[in-house]
């Protein structure tokens, strides 16, 4: 139960500071008035509610109750008993705290939108920015609809994506340990026997290298495990940040066949956010400005923001999409055809069906190479150590 902070007045007069514990400010308002005080200024506490803001809850839980809220309204029950109902069924304690706090918002005439909005770890942009289209737009049953769709396949990807990735990870975390292990503990036994060559200057040079990568993590592993962390936890701290975002959204983009993946995946969801506006009659510049926000880049936001600026002097969409260089071509060209022809609305959802698909096949792909990719890797760093140490045992069987 949420606290509030409360300025009153007395029976005598008399100005009263304190906090107390309601459901709502309504109810807080009612409970002051019980105790025979006067409102002046009733808030709820921000401590209360900023930790609440930083409450994460599962992506396949949100989708959950995206589409249980939906059904309810389309069911005819108002959104202030559907939020009631959703929040009592739940069982994610932080979605349940959550659901009480928007149901409160919601109540004191706050609207859907901007309830969700105060908790990011929940509710992203792009359903935020959706439910605030279908409530102007009066298709806001839908626009749940189409965020649930949207958040479970998302989350299904994820969870294909890393359960394909756990076994090329894990094979090869224990790979690199057991390359490690050799390095740090099995070569340095050769150093001695390998003396009398490099005082003779015949050591090879891939044992001298082996050797010298030896005793420098033999010497300063620690160092390097602390570096390697420090610089794990600026890159997060930085990540953070605005500029830090817009670095590593542009980064994305440019990642060698992992690039292409986030690029199309990033504009499907921005068609098919779009589609869905601008086929319930939202106006072109306010889809675009959602939808925007749904690509989940940075970059390709503000791409898309140049575009709707040009539009409002003109101009079409596709121009700017394509000059922007961050929009595949075929889906420039479509967008540009369907803009002549009126099907905006109809054919962009249909390049989000396009891209999904074909991403998914690209990634699956990706997924599968991954592994033999792991294999000729560690493969490769395990010859390396063997050969490294047979050189110089063959040269001196030879000189013997």
């Amino acid at each position: 139960m949420p606290d509030f902070s409360y300025t009153a007045r007395d029976l005598a007069g008399e100005k009263v500071n304190g906090r107390i514990s309601a459901t709502s400010q309504r109810e807080a308002l009612n409970l002051l008035s019980g105790r025979s005080l006067f409102p002046l200024a009733v808030t709820a506490d921000s401590a209360s509610t900023s930790q609440l803001a930083n409450k994460r809850v599962k992506g396949q839980v949100m989708a959950i109750t995206y589409g249980q809220l939906s059904s309810l309204l389309r069911s005819g029950v108002p959104l202030l008993r559907s939020l009631r109902i959703i929040q009592e069924q739940t069982s994610d304690r932080a979605l349940k705290a959550i659901l009480d706090e928007i149901h409160m918002r919601v109540e004191d005439g706050q609207p859907l939108a901007d309830s969700m909005k105060a908790y990011p770890r929940a509710f992203s942009d792009m359903a935020v920015n959706m439910a605030r289209a279908g409530s102007e737009g009066g298709f806001l049953e839908e626009a749940l609809e189409r965020v649930a769709r949207f958040t479970e396949q998302q989350e299904d990807l994820k969870s294909e994506t890393i359960g394909a990735l756990a076994y090329p990870l894990f094979l090869g975390t224990i790979g690199s340990l057991i390359v490690a292990g050799l390095i740090i503990f099995f070569v340095p036994r050769f150093g001695e026997m390998f003396d009398s060559l490099r005082e003779r200057g015949e050591l090879p040079v891939l044992t001298d290298w082996l050797l010298a990568f030896s005793n420098l993590l033999q010497g300063w592993w620690l160092g390097i495990l602390f570096l390697i962390a420090f610089a794990i936890i600026m890159a997060r701290v930085q990540l953070q940040t605005e500029a830090g975002r817009r670095f590593g959204d542009r980064m994305k983009l440019k990642i060698p066949v992992a690039g292409p993946i986030f690029q199309h995946l990033a504009v499907a969801r921005f068609c098919r956010v779009l589609g869905t506006l601008l086929g319930n009659g939202v106006p072109i510049l306010k889809s675009l400005e959602i939808s925007s926000e749904a690509t989940g880049n940075r970059v390709l936001s503000d791409a898309i923001h140049q575009a709707s600026e040009n539009i409002t002097q003109g101009a079409s969409l596709a121009k700017p999409l394509a000059a922007s260089g961050h929009f595949p071509r075929t889906v420039v060209e479509m967008i540009s055809v369907a803009e002549e022809s009126n099907t905006l609305d109809k054919i962009i959802v249909e390049i989000a069906d396009g891209l999904e698909a074909r991403t998914s096949r690209r990634l699956t792909l990706m997924v599968r190479l991954l592994e033999p990719i792991m294999l000729l890797v560690l493969a490769g760093a395990v010859l390396f150590v063997v050969i490294a140490l047979l050189l110089p045992v063959i040269k001196m069987s030879s000189t013997i």
